[in-house]
């Protein structure tokens, strides 16, 4: 099918031709210049001037046009003057015959986009030639026609148009088919009663015409699931012979088999024999369309895949290159989730590392890592050895990774795994490359215990020529904390304090701190620390000082950081308790005064969003004033410092945590009302933010009545209602309840808004004095087990694990039934708990059967609880869990396994 831009790009080729320069006659190689370098929009609107002449220059009017086109799509534009001048100068050139001119003159108006008066003059000119003989005349001016015409002229040409779908020739076809996907966005009921004529048209035996056909027919239907369905049906049947189209139709058929799921009775998924029948095609593209459909299948099976992999396997032998990549790609993909699968391949896919082109070649080593076995590893390391230094980082980077998740699943691997990270750890290469190295060798000496030793010695050896502070840094922090806990601690020393000698401020401060987490952990070593200490108190850098000062008191005693040595450690190898987000918004809000800060006042709780007092759209908020868009941690000292201040509720306590609200009413009602639970040990305070959003009445002695019957252990002794609520202006009512204390009461809660309304008169503002008693009922809402939990984060998760008492830890195991997904059972369970996920374990691969989710938080009695969740499919869709817990209390830990059995 004729296609305007492929003209346009002729018509600069065509200008571009004769004026290749040779820049120097020494040079091999000839220098090409684009010949619109220097042009002018003035210049080329004067040489426009040509359109006008009698006898018209064909060749010259071409020149003129591309010209034009290319300042258009450069991005300058015309002003209104100039653009209409442009638009009736290129109609007159309606006036010449030369074919060539006729196609820029398409293209030039299609460009120029005419407004409504202007379509006018052209529109005559237009419909002349798509009634031309000439079918080129035909194509090209239905395209323009249904570029700039509304929709008024459109129903005038619409019986034209429904002919040309029909038309014996592809060309004009294809132009009226391509013409009506554009005019579906603008005037879909015009084009939907097309819809016969494109029937007709996808039964074409030309090619173009059939994609284009099925391609318009699909969108005409596509939010008709029905309609989608039946199509699907029909066509499958072998109608479709275009590949193009047949390409097309399996994308349909995908989607139809992924909205019906699989067939319950028989288990065979809908068309999907088409889609094998698809895979014995003639064409190329045709069988990797098909392969892929299969491949990208919720909950493939090793039966379903298996004559997919057999076409892919044989094109990885294709001396095509776009084949081979398509292929290795295709293949990697399903690597990751059905490994077993792909190994039949794995002889093909390793004559592919020596491929010239590098993406395949990377693409084939790492397939071969995900789906090789332990007896293979040793030959693909030593074929990697040559193959790392001809590929970019960006490849590399995927090679690391690859190379990590093989070390896990073959741990006794590790010595040749971990020696050829420490090899290309010592190769040239950015930072990024440089950083999955060091990530990967962090990982395996975190979950491969005998891997410890070497990999901390090739850290230390990588520090010693490291350009990346960052780096330098991390691998430092790391040290610190496993260091002290081999076997021979001293013999990091000397790398350690290289650092302080040779690096910059940034690391010497970091390498001051590692030195006296040694002499923390190691006794022995606690004298020489104390040298090397003292040295770095004269350093240059005042932060360096500052550390080695403070480190020398505390390992010296002389600093008060508690009362036993335990207390020096947790200082200096605690995980901050607070998130680091808490901390910095509760320091900037501190008004330097007498009274010290105090970080046990930063909320400990992780909040995912700001926290803000929600209402019904476009209201004000509500709660405590300057809260709701302020920092995280003001929220929680604005309600603590709120609550505090009413004299019912300040023998309570410490305000454990405080909930986000949560709607009682729908949006754009009459009044809008939402709850907060703040959590004491012993109580519940209850907060109604209420908003009136009527403005012709009062509101007054506004509070909430609430029943309580379906939540026993719960006694309301405490209610502070609203005295007054105008319109538009937010206030607060509270009930208190009593709870007993240490037990994890919880229970379901009925609410009615009662109060006395009185009329406003809207030109005074004035409150009528009597008042009628009216109330309003809400929605109910209920205490759960996750509000006596807080989301606090640790940045180490298995140094936290490790440093809890193991005497404390419960495991048991659990079946949570049927599941949509494994990833939804993950989400259901972290939210039963209302613990924060650690280090990302919250997200689920797709189609992974099996996971591990790490979560942490503070229980209330400020009790710290981290629990690991094992999750694995153990039969069609069944989810069965493994939970195991640790906590500073071995009572907590036990709540948490009732909360989830009971939940």
């Amino acid at each position: 099918a004729p296609n305007p831009r492929a003209h346009r790009s002729t018509a600069v080729a065509a200008m571009a031709q004769p004026l290749v320069v040779k820049k120097d006659d020494d040079l091999d190689e000839e220098e090409y210049y684009s010949p619109f370098l220097g042009i002018e929009k003035g210049a080329v609107l004067q040489e426009a001037r040509v359109f006008h002449d009698p006898q018209l220059d064909a060749r010259r009017c071409c020149q003129v046009i591309t010209k034009l086109l290319y300042l258009l799509n450069q991005g300058d534009t015309f002003t209104k003057v100039e653009a209409t001048e442009v638009f009736f100068a290129t109609t007159k050139l309606f006036q010449s015959k030369d074919a060539g001119l006729r196609r820029m003159v398409y293209l030039m108006i299609k460009e120029l986009s005419p407004s409504a008066d202007e379509v006018i003059i052209v529109t005559s000119s237009l419909m002349k030639d798509m009634n031309s003989k000439t079918d080129m005349y035909r194509a090209n001016a239905i395209r323009v026609l249904c570029r700039i015409i509304d929709s008024t002229l459109l129903t005038q040409i619409e019986r034209y148009l429904k002919q040309a779908i029909v038309d014996k020739n592809p060309v004009v076809a294809s132009a009226a088919l391509v013409s009506g996907i554009y005019l579906l966005q603008t005037s879909p009921e015009v084009v939907k009663r097309w819809s016969n004529e494109v029937q007709e048209a996808v039964q074409s035996r030309a090619a173009l015409v059939q994609f284009h056909a099925l391609a318009l027919l699909h969108q005409i239907r596509q939010n008709d699931r029905l309609a989608v369905s039946k199509l699907v049906t029909s066509l499958t049947r072998g109608s479709v012979r275009s590949p193009l189209a047949q390409c097309l139709l399996i994308r349909y058929t995908s989607q139809v088999i992924r909205e019906s799921g699989v067939n319950t009775q028989g288990g065979d998924r809908p068309f999907f024999d088409f889609l094998e029948s698809c895979l014995r095609n003639k064409a190329e593209m045709v069988i990797l369309e098909a392969a892929r459909a299969i491949t990208d299948l919720n909950g493939v099976t090793s039966r379903e895949l298996t004559p997919a992999i057999t076409v892919l396997q044989l094109f990885l032998s294709s001396s095509k290159p776009v084949l081979r990549f398509a292929a290795v790609r295709t293949l990697n993909k399903v690597a990751s989730t059905h490994p077993l699968a792909v190994t039949n391949c794995n002889i093909d896919m390793e004559s592919l590392i020596s491929d010239q082109n590098r993406s395949i070649a990377t693409l084939a080593i790492t397939t071969l890592l995900k789906t090789g076995n332990e007896s293979s590893v040793d030959r693909l390391m030593k074929q990697m050895t040559n193959f790392m230094s001809d590929i970019a980082d960006e490849f590399k980077i995927v090679v690391v990774e690859a190379i990590r998740s093989l070390c896990l699943k073959f741990p006794l691997k590790y010595r040749s795994l971990m020696n050829f990270l420490s090899n290309i750890l010592r190769e040239e290469g950015g930072f990024d490359y440089k950083k999955a190295i060091v990530d990967s060798i962090i990982i395996l000496i975190r979950d491969i215990p005998d891997a410890k030793e070497s990999g901390l010695f090739h850290l230390c050896e990588f520090i010693e020529d490291c350009e990346f502070t960052y780096l330098s840094t991390q691998i430092l922090h790391f040290l610190g904390n496993e260091g002290p806990k081999t076997s021979d601690p001293s013999k990091y020393i000397r790398y350690i304090y290289n650092r302080v000698i040779l690096e910059n401020a940034t690391v010497r401060a970091s390498a001051v701190s590692t030195l006296a987490k040694f002499g923390a952990l190691v006794d022995a070593l606690k004298p020489r620390i104390f040298v090397l200490l003292r040295r770095c108190l004269f350093d240059g850098d005042d932060e360096v000082r500052d550390r080695a000062t403070l480190y020398i008191k505390l390992l010296d005693g002389e600093a008060t950081v508690g009362e036993t040595e335990k207390d020096v450690t947790d200082f200096l190898f605690g995980s901050l308790d607070v998130p680091l987000a808490n901390l910095e918004a509760s320091l900037r809000n501190y008004e330097p005064s007498e009274v010290p800060f105090d970080i046990s006042s930063v909320p400990k709780e992780t909040k995912s969003q700001p926290l803000a007092e929600k209402k019904a759209t476009g209201k004000k908020s509500t709660g405590p004033a300057s809260a709701v868009n302020g920092p995280v941690p003001t929220i929680d000292a604005s309600y603590e410092k709120l609550l505090s201040s009413i004299p019912e509720f300040a023998g309570f306590g410490k305000l454990f945590k405080s909930s986000t609200p949560f709607e009682l009413t729908e949006a754009e009602t009459e009044y809008s009302v939402n709850v907060v639970k703040h959590i004491y040990d012993g109580h519940v305070v209850l907060q109604y933010n209420c908003t009136n959003t009527i403005p012709e009445q009062l509101l007054e002695e506004v509070v909430v009545f609430v029943d309580a019957s379906e939540a026993e252990e719960f006694s309301e002794v405490a209610s502070k209602p609203l005295r007054s609520l105008p319109y538009d202006s937010p206030g607060q009512t509270f009930v208190a309840f009593e709870k007993p204390e240490g037990v994890l009461a919880t229970g379901k809660f009925s609410n009615i808004l009662k109060f006395i309304v009185k009329e406003v008169d809207s030109s005074t503002g004035e409150a009528e004095d009597d008042g009628v008693e009216d109330e309003y009922q809400l929605e109910d809402f209920e205490i759960i087990s996750a509000d006596y939990m807080l989301k606090v984060g640790v940045s180490n998760f298995r140094n936290a694990w490790e440093s809890m008492d193991p005497e404390s830890e419960r495991v048991d195991e659990y079946g949570l039934g049927v599941r949509e997904s494994l990833a939804e059972a993950v989400s259901a369970v972290i939210s039963i708990l209302g613990m924060q996920p650690c280090e990302g374990t919250d997200v689920v691969q797709n189609n992974s059967r099996s996971h591990t989710c790490l979560l942490s938080g503070v229980f209330i009695g400020n009790v710290k609880v981290l629990v690991r969740l094992s999750f694995g499919i153990s039969g069609p869709k069944e989810v069965a869990m493994k939970l195991a817990v640790r906590s500073d209390d071995p009572e907590v830990s036990d709540r948490i396994h009732e909360i989830v059995a009971n939940g």
